[in-house]
């Protein structure tokens, strides 16, 4: 693994701190990116996301696409894990800490937008950030492709009667141009972009072998400026957010503890699930990553358009964006260094390592 990559965590923990200080010396600057958004979806955290996700929608190959049915057991974890169960234990978690152990440190009547705000993340599965983990745990691009878009088809239907059960309210609003932008934005143009640059290296190639060459060493070149894209969208999320984290610190931990006990447990129940159905890492490992992720920006949307800009639930939405890039990172980090306990996978290195000895 090259330098740059397994140093990975210390450039987003520099990062990290780059944002906080770019908030502070550069609060103009930072005002004027955090303002070119529509519909809660910022155009410079979306052209980064662009970059992050490129790489691997070069190596989307439609042709086996048509065959992902014939592996169900990922996508089945995966929708069991984002509908049946991660919304309800967001919801449990939020009733255990703000109604009852942090209920003294918080101000009376507050507790039901910090479980709103919680509920309002649990509901929404990730889109786009899903494709950076999967690459960099080596997942399969078209089976993630398949699990994101099943998953982004559900969820026009089903997160806001989730919310309303959740919330017990019926009047929740989607806002829909976030929900249909996102998924134009992160899958729709980065996989038109990805589809073309694959026909262009393979109708240059002379056989199939050397197509597929062509665009492992395209994506091999341009990997780096997915890294590139994460570090530059981890400083413009912190200094968003800056002046919140620095002025509310404990609030801000208060919120990061049951959202990492979530996205900890969450994980584990997927990862645990495939490796029992011996699910193919490939599979595993990004079907575990897009359960733990959100949709941070419907989340966010939904959050404001219920309760205001300024409100409890807006800013637990805010503080789940804040700690899922460093939690999605540990996870990748487990995830490399478990692939041995996928019986596929290891037969698959120990095959490589036989090859290399002779």
């Amino acid at each position: 693994m090259p330098v740059f990559e397994r140093y990975l965590s210390i450039w987003v923990a520099l990062a990290i701190l780059a944002g906080l200080g770019l908030g502070q010396v550069a609060p103009a600057v930072v005002g004027f990116l955090a303002a070119l958004e529509y519909g809660s979806i910022n155009f410079v955290v979306a052209v980064l996301i662009w970059f992050m996700v490129y790489p691997m929608m070069v190596g989307v190959d439609f042709t086996s696409l048509a065959r992902i049915h014939e592996r169900p057991k990922g996508l089945i974890i995966t929708l069991t894990v984002n509908w049946l169960i991660k919304p309800f234990t967001m919801a449990a978690l939020g009733v255990l800490f703000f109604e009852f152990v942090f209920a003294p440190f918080i101000e009376p009547g507050t507790a039901g937008q910090y479980i709103a705000g919680m509920i309002l993340l649990g509901a929404a599965p990730c889109t786009a950030m899903v494709f950076v983990w999967s690459t960099l745990t080596k997942g399969d691009p078209n089976y993630t492709l398949a699990q994101v878009s099943l998953n982004d088809a559900i969820m026009i239907f089903a997160y806001a009667p989730i919310v309303a059960l959740l919330l017990g309210v019926t009047d929740i609003t989607v806002p829909w141009e976030t929900l249909v932008l996102s998924v134009v934005l992160y899958i729709v143009i980065p996989l038109a972009a990805g589809v073309l640059t694959r026909l262009r290296l393979t109708q240059r190639a002379r056989s199939a072998a050397e197509g597929e060459a062509a665009v492992a060493a395209f994506t091999a070149r341009i990997k780096p400026l997915s890294i590139l894209g994460l570090l530059a969208t981890v400083v413009l999320l912190f200094g968003f957010q800056g002046e919140v984290i620095l002025e509310r610190p404990l609030v801000i931990v208060m919120i990061a503890i049951p959202l990492l006990i979530q996205s900890y447990g969450i994980f584990a129940v997927a990862y645990w699930a495939a490796k029992a159905w011996r699910v193919p890492h490939k599979v595993a490992a990004p079907c575990a990553m897009i359960g733990t992720s959100n949709f941070f920006e419907l989340a966010v949307a939904v959050a404001i358009g219920l309760f205001g800009l300024n409100s409890i639930a807006a800013l637990v939405t805010v503080v789940g964006v804040l700690v899922e890039v460093p939690v999605m990172l540990s996870l990748v980090w487990f995830a490399n260094r478990t692939r041995h306990w996928f019986p596929l996978e290891e037969t698959a290195i120990r095959a490589a390592r036989n090859k290399e000895q002779l």
